[in-house]
This record gives structure tokens, sequence and C-alpha cells, in this order.
């Protein structure tokens, strides 16, 4: 499965670290274990299905967890039998 993740917290960090929060979301992706890039726009991810979801929901609750007083994940997820490379390698 590949998924990408944008998580849209409220406020987005804090006076010191305006993107503490979305930053809180980025370092579970990375501790999933996931092949995951992050993109300006979002994050993408892939993976075994169960896996993927589950990082999904932990990033999104991450953001919270962080100090964020509301939140918006806006998540695109492909089954595809693909890889993000096989999906991008023609671009780069």
């Amino acid at each position: 499965m590949i998924a990408e993740i944008q998580v849209a917290p409220s406020p987005a960090g804090t006076p010191e670290d305006p993107h503490a929060h979305v930053e809180a979301a980025i370092a579970v992706i990375e501790a999933s274990g996931l092949r995951y890039e992050v993109g300006a726009l979002g994050t993408t991810l892939e993976g075994d299905d169960d896996a993927v979801w589950a990082t999904l929901r932990a990033a999104h609750e991450a953001m919270l967890a962080a100090g964020a007083t509301a939140g918006i994940s806006h998540v695109k997820i492909a089954s595809v039998g693909r890889t993000m490379d096989s999906l991008t390698q023609k671009f780069r």
C-alpha cells in the first residue's frame, strides 16, 4: 500500500518551533520503519496495509499529543501493487 498524509495542525507549532506539531507526526512515520519520503505538502509512505494504516493514525495522534489544539489529516491511499519508486522514477 502507498499512502500520503498531510497533517494540518492548529496551531502549526510553537513560537520556538513553528512546525513542532507537524514534525511530531513526521517523527512517528520515521520511527515506523516504513519507507517514506517527506515532500513539500505531505509525506508519502509505503508498506504492509496494516502497518501503513496504524502509522497514519499514530501520525495524526502525535500531532495532537505534541500540543495542537485541533487538526485535520488529509490522507490519500493507493492500493496499486506498485512502489513509490515505480510511480516516480520516470520523473527523477
